[in-house]
């Protein structure tokens, strides 16, 4: 939902340094609603064009080079007796980065079902039923094309919504489209996010090790435990979870689980209340106030230190881990770690011998591109004509139809889980990455265009909470 501005930070009141006057266009453009998704159009767009270069096998080679600390190869390797395991930088990509994504993943859905729109059960009808039956109509499309094939079991290509490249598109709209449909979107690709983790959780897990999930269980009852003790610090937890991404991924489920277990550990809760904080912060300010007139180079004046770290540490205190660690990892997320998965995934080459009729390329269009819209649109109606739920204030059926081709937009998730149904077969993933990029540019060209048609600039509803 789009907050009012807040006040300016002393920061940006002073005078402008150098290197601050140098870096300002690229925080625009961060601030800027659209710039993840742009970013990450862009470097699938580089991955893409690359590959049908004459640098294709280079980009290839390099993606599957081994990393291992040595003079003669570059190796990662993780020396723990029997679980050592040397990772490709493909495999680093998909496994260690991507866990950190979804660990923002997870920290957003822990924060939508505490206190955001999925907190409560009316407000969260809509979007649960249209992530269900944006998941199980596509998943049955694609099912139904492969069905009787080794194939089928990369349905799960086909269900997910990419919330970066979504949202994107919705954000190029600007007042065009309400807040709130906004707001259902993102609450919607949350859910949809939420669905993908248990069905890769459930079906894309391999043989499992006990040792190491017993280990990965020991470690999640310590995180848990700290929580339930009042453990604040971040660091702590994030200490905790390189074990538990460790274990996790020796057991044989997917690595990037580790992220959302630990996401669901990092405290929610604040140190101090708001009247505390008020109270404090006053009381240093007063401080800084009288101690100022002795001299205002902090460098020298003990007391203007001592009162600017209380405001710090009343600022830390008062807003949750969770909020801190979710607001540290969303630039990580949008502008490193996806776009360098984008760029080591979307280079698919498409040469003489590609086939873009086989049924799993027209299996996963169809689903994101047909099933997709379709399941959401059917899904939002039973709720609403069962009273199940309602449309968002100022939201009406034209913005649900467009929002429903925008979350055909499958890529990141797409990809992701594609890379884990094809593992074994190169081919099939070539062709599952064809039909991800061709269906999530349709997706989003038609939703885009839906929304253009149909809607305009609103006069400012009022709605009555």
């Amino acid at each position: 939902m789009e907050s009012a501005p807040g006040p300016k930070a002393a920061r940006d009141q002073a005078p402008p340094l150098p290197v601050e006057r140098l870096i300002r266009p690229f925080q625009d453009f961060a601030r800027f609603g659209a710039a993840g998704g742009i970013v990450l159009m862009l470097s699938a767009i580089a991955a893409f064009v690359i590959a049908q270069t004459d640098l294709a096998e280079a980009y290839e080679k390099f993606f599957q080079h081994v990393i291992q600390i040595g003079l003669d190869e570059w190796v990662l390797k993780v020396p723990l007796g029997d679980y050592a395991k040397p990772l490709s930088l493909e495999l680093f990509i998909n496994d260690a980065l991507m866990a950190v994504f979804f660990l923002f993943v997870g920290l957003e859905i822990k924060r939508e079902l505490l206190v955001g729109e999925l907190s409560s059960p009316r407000k969260a009808v809509l979007p649960f039923a249209a992530a269900a039956g944006g998941m199980i109509v596509p998943g049955a499309v694609y099912a139904a094309i492969n069905w009787g094939t080794p194939q089928v079991d990369g349905w799960g290509a086909a269900v997910a919504t990419d919330i970066a490249f979504a949202l994107g598109v919705l954000m190029l709209l600007g007042k065009r489209v309400p807040a709130a449909l906004k707001v259902f979107l993102t609450s919607l690709a949350i859910v949809d996010d939420l669905g993908a983790l248990i069905v890769i959780a459930v079906f894309y897990t391999d043989q499992l090790d006990i040792d190491a999930l017993r280990n990965a269980g020991f470690i999640l009852a310590m995180l848990i435990g700290a929580n339930l003790l009042g453990v604040k610090k971040i660091t702590i937890y994030l200490l905790l979870g390189i074990p538990l991404w460790f274990f996790v991924l020796q057991s044989g489920v997917h690595a990037t689980i580790a992220g959302i277990l630990l996401a669901a550990c990092i405290p929610a809760r604040q140190r101090i209340d708001p009247d505390a904080f008020l109270d404090s912060n006053r009381h240093a300010l007063d401080v800084f106030e009288a101690a100022k007139q002795q001299t205002a180079d902090i460098r020298r004046n003990r007391e203007l230190i001592a009162a600017a770290r209380t405001i710090e540490l009343n600022c830390e205190h008062v807003e949750p881990p969770l909020h801190r660690l979710e607001h540290k990892l969303a630039g990580l997320c949008a502008f490193l770690i996806i776009p360098i998965f984008a760029f080591a995934n979307a280079g698919v080459h498409v040469g003489s011998g590609t086939e873009l009729t086989s049924r799993v390329t027209l299996g996963i269009v169809a689903g994101l591109v047909i099933g997709k819209p379709l399941g959401i649109l059917l899904a939002c109606l039973i709720a609403v004509k069962l009273r199940l739920g309602e449309l968002p204030c100022g939201v009406t059926w034209h913005h649900i139809h467009g929002a429903s081709w925008l979350a055909g937009i499958g890529f990141t998730m797409s990809l992701f889980i594609a890379n884990l149904a094809f593992k074994d077969s190169p081919h099939d993933l070539d062709q599952a990455k064809i039909g991800i990029l061709s269906a999530s540019i349709l997706a989003g060209v038609i939703g885009l265009g839906v929304l253009l048609l149909t809607t305009k600039a609103p006069k400012s509803p009022s709605c009555d909470e």
